[in-house]
């Protein structure tokens, strides 16, 4: 088992009776500079694949990305999901919980003007919620931060997520912690022990979630603090462990 760089432990194997949800990026897949870029290994898939039927179809991604990415990342698998943070879950179909307010469209053009200052810096439009990175491009955070806190008077209803290398306007009261009390209301989540895999600020909200609910955090890399109880290096150490807890499920 892969050891955590930080005084958390490392997880137990995956257990038959959990909810397993998991983050992203970050967390199942290294971080590109253009989110776009990021690879997905086969062989993750084939282990997805195998733990979500051993759970009964309890595993699910919960991911800040569209539903629609995902399932493109990690086809041919169609796994529960909830993108977006929250605004987004597969319930009967791709089913979008907030509308897109009209200044939207304004306050990407603003910031794509912005971004091009900095080679390498991105506004991504993600339908409801806009995300500005500056992984590649490290000067441009201050510019987008800035920007991100005086455009929020545009948008009512709306706050600020950061992230790793990214700030994120989205609307209030969607979190990751709101999606995974949701999943667990409803078969195959319902009555099992939710554990939570995630690195980033944005996750904190689903570890308080699964920690309410009789389970535990997994943190990816060496942030704190965290409400996680438990640590993984960085995904690598996440797709090993995974892969390793097939032979014991």
């Amino acid at each position: 088992m892969s050891a955590s760089p930080s005084p958390l432990p490392a997880p137990p194997a995956v257990s038959p009776d959990w909810a397993l949800f998991l983050d992203v990026d970050g967390t199942l897949l290294d971080f590109a500079d253009i989110p776009g870029d990021v690879l997905v290994d086969p062989g993750l898939i084939d282990v997805l694949d195998v733990l979500h039927e051993r759970l009964g179809g309890a595993l699910a991604l919960v991911s800040g990305r569209r539903l629609a990415q995902l399932d493109a990342l990690f086809a041919p698998l169609t796994l529960p999901a909830t993108g977006l943070h929250g605004l987004e879950r597969r319930e009967d179909g791709h089913q979008e919980r907030h509308p897109r307010p009209r200044a939207l469209d304004e306050v990407v053009a603003w910031g794509q003007a912005l971004a091009t200052r900095y080679p390498g810096a991105r506004v991504e439009d993600k339908g409801t919620t806009i995300a500005l990175h500056w992984r590649a491009a490290p000067d441009a955070e201050d510019l987008l931060r800035q920007y991100a806190d005086s455009i929020l008077i545009e948008l009512p209803g709306y706050h600020l997520q950061p992230g790793n290398m990214v700030v994120e306007l989205r609307p209030d009261g969607a979190h990751k912690g709101g999606a995974v009390v949701e999943m667990l209301a409803h078969p195959p989540f319902h009555g099992r022990r939710p554990v939570f895999v995630g690195d980033d600020l944005t996750d904190e909200h689903a570890f308080a979630a699964v920690n309410s609910h009789g389970g535990f955090g997994v943190l990816v890399g060496s942030r704190q603090p965290s409400a996680a109880r438990y640590g993984l290096h960085d995904p690598a150490a996440v797709r090993a462990w995974l892969d390793e807890s097939l032979s014991l499920t």
